[in-house]
Order: C-alpha cells, then sequence, then structure tokens
C-alpha cells in the first residue's frame, strides 16, 4: 500500500454506568492499560497517524488519559448522544481536512489489533468508498448482519428487522469501519433521517453509498479482536483473553511458563528467552527482563530490570526504579524499590533494600533494611562492591559503606564506613546469671494473681 494519511477517529463518549463505576468506561485496563489506550495502539500500528477522539460532555478524566497516549489525540465533544453517525461527526473538523482513510473504531474494543485495520485499508486502496469489520461469531443472535451481494456489501441489517433469511447469516457487523476521506463527510450528512430511537446510526451509510453506486465492501476480523466490553465480566473475559495470547507469544518466543495459566503480564512486558518464569508470577507495567532469568514462585515485579542470568524470589517483590545486574540474586521475602543491585550482588532473604546501590559481588544478611525514609524525605545508600551486611542490620541513610566494608551482624550503622573496615553498631551484650529463673518466676507469680483475681 502506498503512503496513505489517515484519521483514525475513536468513539469514547460512553460512560461506566454498566460498569457500576464514577470512571468512564474506556478508562478501565486490561493488562494494566486503558481500553481506549489499546485502540489508540492498534490505529498506530495500523498506520492512523492522527487520532481523533470523541468524548462526552465533561468526561474531564478521559481527556487526561488522552494527553498521555502516543500520539496525543485531539478532542472533541459529543454534546448530546444522538447515534454512532453523531459522534463521527462531532470529529468534523478534523474529517474535513482530507485524509485519504479515514479509520472508525470504538473506544472500549480492547482486543482490536492492526491486521484487520489494515486488511480494511487496502481495501480503501483499492478503490473501495467504505469497507466494514465482520466477524463469525459462534451465535449470532442479537448482532446485525452484513447482507452481500456479488462480493459487495450492500446493508447491515439489525438483528430486530433481519428477515429469517438474513438471520442465518453468519456474518455480523463488528463495529469497525474504513471510510475514503473523499467520501466521508457526503456520506455521514447523508445520514439525516432519524431512526425510531431519534438517532444517527453510522451503519447507515452502507446502503447511502451502495445507493450512489459506490464500492462497499467487508474484510473479517477474529471475534476476540472486536470484542466489545460493557460491564466487569465482559472487561474480566478481555483480560483472559488478551493473558492467554500474550503468554503464548511469550512461550513460542522461548520463554519457559511452568504453569502458564498463574503468570499475569502487562502491556508492555518485555521478557527474553531462555527465561523461566514458575507460577503466581505477576508482571506489572515497565518491566523489562533479559534472557537467561530465572523469576521463582509468587513474585511481583513492577517498573523494574533484570539482568541476563539473575535470579529473583520466591516471594520477592521489585518496585519501580529496581535494577538487577547480571547474575545478580533477591531471594525470599525480599523487596527492592528504586535500587540498583550490580553483577553478582547477592541479597537473599528478608531484606529490603530501598534508595540504594549494593555493589559488585556484596552479600546482604536475612534482615538487613536500608532505613531511607525519615518521615519528610528519601535518603541513598551506598553499598560498595564486595561488602559484607551482617544479618539483621539497619543501615541508615544517607551513608556509604566502601568496597569490602564489613557489618557485624545485628549492627545499626548511622556513620559511613571505609572499605575493608569492620563496622559494629550494636550495644555490648551483658549476661546476668540466674536472672531469667527470677523473671520467670515473678512473672507465673503475676499471672496466677491475676487469674485468680478474675
Amino acid at each position: 500500500m502506498t503512503q496513505r494519511s489517515c484519521l483514525s477517529i475513536i468513539l469514547a463518549a460512553g460512560e461506566g454506568t454498566r460498569m457500576k463505576s464514577a470512571r468512564p468506561k474506556v478508562l478501565h485496563e486490561v493488562a494494566g492499560l486503558s481500553m481506549v489506550a489499546h485502540v489508540a495502539k492498534a490505529a498506530k500500528a495500523a498506520g492512523g497517524g492522527d487520532v481523533a477522539l470523541v468524548v462526552g460532555h465533561g468526561a474531564e478524566d478521559v481527556r487526561k488519559a488522552a494527553g498521555r497516549l502516543d500520539p496525543a489525540p485531539e478532542i472533541f465533544v459529543q454534546e448530546e448522544r444522538l447515534g454512532t453517525a453523531h459522534a463521527v461527526l462531532a470529529a468534523r473538523a478534523a474529517i474535513a481536512r482530507s485524509y485519504d482513510d479515514i479509520l472508525v473504531m470504538f473506544g472500549d474494543t480492547p482486543l482490536i489489533e492492526a491486521e484487520p485495520l489494515l486488511a480494511a485499508r487496502q481495501k480503501l486502496a483499492g478503490g473501495a468508498a467504505v469497507v466494514v469489520v465482520g466477524f463469525r461469531p459462534t451465535n449470532p443472535a442479537g448482532y446485525g448482519r452484513l447482507i452481500e451481494k456479488s462480493g459487495k456489501l450492500v446493508a447491515i441489517r439489525e438483528d430486530k428487522d433481519a428477515s429469517e433469511s438474513e438471520k442465518k447469516i453468519g456474518f455480523c457487523n463488528g463495529g469497525l469501519m474504513a471510510i475514503s476521506g473523499s467520501h466521508a463527510l457526503a456520506l455521514l450528512d447523508a445520514v439525516g433521517n432519524r431512526n425510531a430511537k431519534g438517532e444517527f446510526y453510522l451503519t447507515d451509510i452502507v446502503e447511502i453509498a451502495d445507493a450512489r453506486g459506490l464500492d462497499v465492501v467487508a474484510t473479517e476480523a477474529s471475534a476476540e479482536s472486536v470484542l466489545g466490553i460493557n460491564n466487569r465480566a465482559e472487561l474480566a473475559e478481555a483480560e483472559a483473553i488478551w493473558q492467554r495470547h500474550r503468554r503464548r507469544e511469550a512461550m513460542l518466543s522461548g520463554v519457559t511458563l511452568i504453569a502458564p495459566e498463574t503468570v499475569h503480564f502487562s502491556h508492555d512486558t518485555e521478557i527474553g528467552p531462555d527465561s523461566l518464569v514458575e507460577p503466581n508470577v505477576w508482571f506489572g507495567p515497565g518491566v523489562k527482563i533479559a534472557s537467561g532469568v530465572t523469576i521463582h514462585a509468587f513474585s511481583h515485579i513492577e517498573g523494574a530490570s533484570v539482568a541476563t542470568g539473575a535470579e529473583v524470589g520466591p516471594f520477592a517483590r521489585l518496585r519501580p526504579g529496581a535494577e538487577l545486574q547480571e547474575k545478580a540474586k533477591v531471594g525470599n521475602f525480599c523487596e527492592v524499590k528504586k535500587a540498583v543491585v550490580e553483577k553478582g550482588a547477592k541479597v537473599n532473604h528478608l531484606t529490603y533494600i530501598g534508595d540504594a546501590r549494593v555493589g559488585a559481588g556484596a552479600n546482604i544478611g536475612a534482615g538487613t533494611i536500608t532505613c531511607n525514609y525519615d518521615g519528610f524525605g528519601k535518603h541513598f545508600t551506598d553499598i560498595g562492591a564486595g561488602a559484607f551486611i551482617g544479618s539483621n542490620s539497619s543501615l541508615v541513610a544517607p551513608v556509604t559503606l566502601g568496597d569490602g566494608a564489613y557489618i557485624a551482624s545485628g549492627s545499626v550503622i548511622t556513620d559511613d564506613v571505609d572499605g575493608d573496615a569492620l563496622a559494629f553498631g550494636r550495644a555490648r551484650q551483658k549476661t546476668i546469671p540466674g536472672k531469667g529463673k527470677e523473671l520467670r518466676e515473678r512473672f507465673a507469680a503475676a499471672a496466677a494473681a491475676k487469674k485468680k483475681a478474675g
């Protein structure tokens, strides 16, 4: 297909009423990304360079979310909800800029992919004036049927208006449409007669275009890709479909998922070949996993990067800003936040590392924490290469431990420690013979007296 200009119009005026939510429907998420953002990504992948987003009056949350899309869309407001053709015409100013292709999509179809959109654009390039994206559901009842004659689409018949023979048609309207930019406004403006509901239907342009001798055709997409979301149950269904596809994609690319149905990916998760993911692992947004990484069971990773040969978990949490370099290890019941764990360093168990650097080859003992927050601000802990931090140590930031520093177990470290130095930060132990027995007898007598009095 030669280079053609394209405008993608995303209709996002629906409210969250049926979702039982204060949020607009299109801002509900699949794989950590809003539905409308999924649609915008598909449009971009299909070459839809400019995006027009049609929102309902006062949908400020949608406006704000739109500013984070790439590319940022032009916003148009549908003041009254008078049907899909009326919604598209809210973007009249954009349509009038003489694009070659106009793609019309709905913001609540998060599983749409670029392929059917590209196929529709190919048909526009071949001379079609209107292209409708259809699908073949298992049960077509309730869907508009695509009426074709001699390879051309002549009408979209709503289920309630279809004849018995038309109801046997299994090819249904998927709701997505591509329109030639040179005909778009004329066709949309011709949808002038209101239907029984007092609305203007976009689907009417099929018969209008056909009556004018213009080519109208259909292209086919999978039923899953045009799934529209109207409630939380359907949202969960879309999530399950998206996850199933992404897991398969990961495994086919060389990633081992021991129990794939228990692994949750986000929309932007990157994971390299020869990595192993054990059951019940959650990847939040912003995760990059290199090749040859092992993620043990019940780990939660978000906004983090993990380099080749590193090991995470089980029961580990990597929070935003965590960076594990080659062959680093963060073990069970550890949490890392906004910290670099350098090559070969080990944070094995029961440890919190936040706002810190753990130098190459350093060893962090069990129960160690970086005390990074003073109630007002965060402070940095710098742990040198090859340092040894004994178990149950508290490192009170800001503090720097030099290369090869050795921190005795149970220490509270408040001052910098030079490289290769040994630091103790604990009170001297005192042992009093027989005092333990005396205390037990005293406590037992007090407990017995309290029980008797009660």
